[in-house]
């Protein structure tokens, strides 16, 4: 990774703390918008509660598939994936991508993937 990348991510991250939350008997930093601030806490246990919290109870394989992706293009680029991208290069298209993430699908993906909220979500 490159130390510009880095210096990205951890600005994005380490900076946001409002609040805290206790998952799985874990204490959590999160941002704003509920948003986990450390990636490095997250996990496929949080994952799940997370979900929950969204009110998605079981995480399928198509879940998975969404998740993986924006987790995969986080760490290469910094930035979480707009809802754009994700339909483009995700292998889930716009409606199935609106049935697994009702109401924000970017936003509530990239919540339960454990990164900051994409650009341009309200």
């Amino acid at each position: 990774m490159s130390s510009r990348k880095q210096s990205s991510q951890e600005d994005n991250i380490m900076s946001t703390a409002v609040a805290e939350k206790i998952l799985l008997g874990k204490t959590l930093a999160i941002d704003a918008d509920g948003n986990l601030v450390n990636i490095s806490d997250w996990n496929e246990e949080i994952a799940a509660e997370l979900a929950k919290e969204e009110g998605i109870e079981i995480l399928t394989e198509k879940h998975w598939q969404v998740i993986n992706y924006m987790r995969k293009v986080y760490s290469e680029t910094g930035d979480s994936p707009s809802i754009r991208k994700l339909t483009k290069e995700s292998g889930v298209d716009t409606k199935e991508l609106y049935a697994l993430f009702p109401k924000g699908p970017a936003k509530k993906a990239a919540r339960i993937a454990g990164l900051p909220k994409p650009k341009g979500c309200i």
